[in-house]
């Protein structure tokens, strides 16, 4: 099965072509065609992602992203294609709301034939939902014009699938499901969310932990624009607590003793799954006053000491979370996933105790935002059977949409 996928939720646009093929336990991907554009560098000056200006550049990129996705694809189909004035009357009707994609999107149509894929799968949420609304309207401009089922993905599953399966160093465009086993446990770290999934199964999901406030990625970001770091806030963060810590290492010949902590672990030991970073953030910004202006060493050593607070929360809700919900599997996604400080100190945690659930983190390429995930999602999806929609039907973004799967048993819950 080849699916075309389409990524929009936050600030990464982005277009894929994914050959899929299997049963859900030997689920086979291979990447033909991968585009992102990151829009990091145009948020920079707001400190975060500014929804409006999210909404406007992937209305801009998404076509030419298709075209450079098809192209790698070899799947782009250089035929003029008789557009009706209907259809194109049609097209700018669903797409009133983005003038330029619409704008962009017909003379492509009018001079390039529908590719040999299967269907379109797109992120229908959670995420900022007028980004949202560009990818999911965009993938039904193209289903109706080639006639191609859309499959509506929630990006979270996108996340937990990209952790669950294998790459391949020798065929980096390859990635398989290898012994997976059930049930899993899954933690997403990104900008925008920080969740505990609980799965016995593909596609029955429950969320047994959250944030209360601020998702962990959201904290970096915070904590970065106090030190004077670029938004996105995690990697500038990483990259000086890392420097920092080589360095006071190197300068201590003996056996380190026990670093002193000055920022909190929020909610370290509540008997719950639930997060908190706010005061995290709080205890940074109190800190940073309490200094006036800082040297590059208190910078360096107030990075390492957020690192450290959040990657010791996050061992142990997750070391509570595997005691509360036992599982064969537990995977990591996300942008936070990619820290390398926070992947060593989980590996680290699990090799140190033996436990019989395998770790599972994703490739360093996906674990940020990407249209590679939305694809798997979507093939799993269809195995599954669940919720592909024909090109005329009505479909929604969702920007609150949840990884919790309703069961018989949610309807008497208020």
């Amino acid at each position: 099965m080849r699916i075309l996928a389409i990524e929009t939720s936050c600030d990464e646009t982005a277009v894929a072509v994914l050959e899929a093929e299997g049963t859900p336990d030997t689920a086979s991907f291979k990447v033909r065609g991968n585009a992102l554009y990151s829009q990091a560098g145009k948020h920079a000056a707001f400190g975060g992602v500014y929804p409006d200006l999210a909404k406007r550049e992937h209305a801009a990129n998404l076509v030419p992203l298709l075209h450079a996705a098809l192209t790698e694809s070899r799947l782009r189909v250089d035929e003029p294609t008789n557009l009706s004035s209907d259809k194109q009357q049609h097209l700018r009707e669903l797409l009133v709301r983005e003038e330029a994609l619409v704008n962009a999107l017909i003379p492509y149509l009018r001079n390039h034939g529908k590719p040999s894929v299967d269907a379109i799968a797109v992120t229908q949420g959670p995420g900022l939902e007028p980004a949202l609304w560009v990818g999911v309207n965009f993938a039904r401009a193209l289903a109706n014009v080639w006639d191609l089922p859309i499959i509506p993905v929630n990006h979270l599953e996108g996340h937990i699938i990209a952790s669950a399966v294998a790459s391949h160093a020798d065929q980096p465009s390859r990635f398989t499901v290898d012994q997976m086993q059930f049930p899993l446990l899954g933690l997403v770290l990104s900008g925008g969310h920080t969740e505990f999934i609980y799965a016995p199964s593909w596609g029955d999901y429950s969320v047994v932990g959250t944030t209360r406030d601020d998702s962990i990625g959201e904290a970096f970001d915070k904590v970065a624009r106090l030190l004077g770091i670029p938004y996105p806030g995690g990697p500038g963060i990483s990259a000086l607590a890392h420097t920092y810590r080589t360095a006071r290492k190197a300068k201590v010949s003996a056996p380190l003793a026990k670093r002193p902590r000055f920022l909190p672990r929020p909610m370290e030991h509540s008997p719950d799954l639930d997060f908190s970073f706010s005061g995290l953030k709080t205890a940074v910004l109190y800190h940073v006053r309490e200094l006036g202006e800082l040297s590059d060493e208190d910078k360096g050593k107030i990075a390492e000491e957020f690192e450290e607070a959040v990657t010791d929360v996050v061992l142990a809700k997750t070391k509570r979370a595997l005691e509360t919900y036992p599982a064969a599997t537990f995977v990591i996604g996300g942008g936070v996933s990619a820290n390398s400080y926070l992947r060593a100190r989980i590996s680290g945690f699990f090799a140190h105790h033996a436990l019989d659930t395998s770790l599972r983190l994703p490739a360093i390429g996906l674990s940020t935002d990407n249209a590679v995930m939305i694809g798997m999602a979507g093939y799993f999806m269809h195995l599954r059977g669940a919720n592909t929609l024909s090109a005329h039907e009505p479909l929604r973004a969702d920007g609150t949409l949840s990884m919790h799967t309703p069961r018989e048993t949610d309807e008497a819950q208020p």
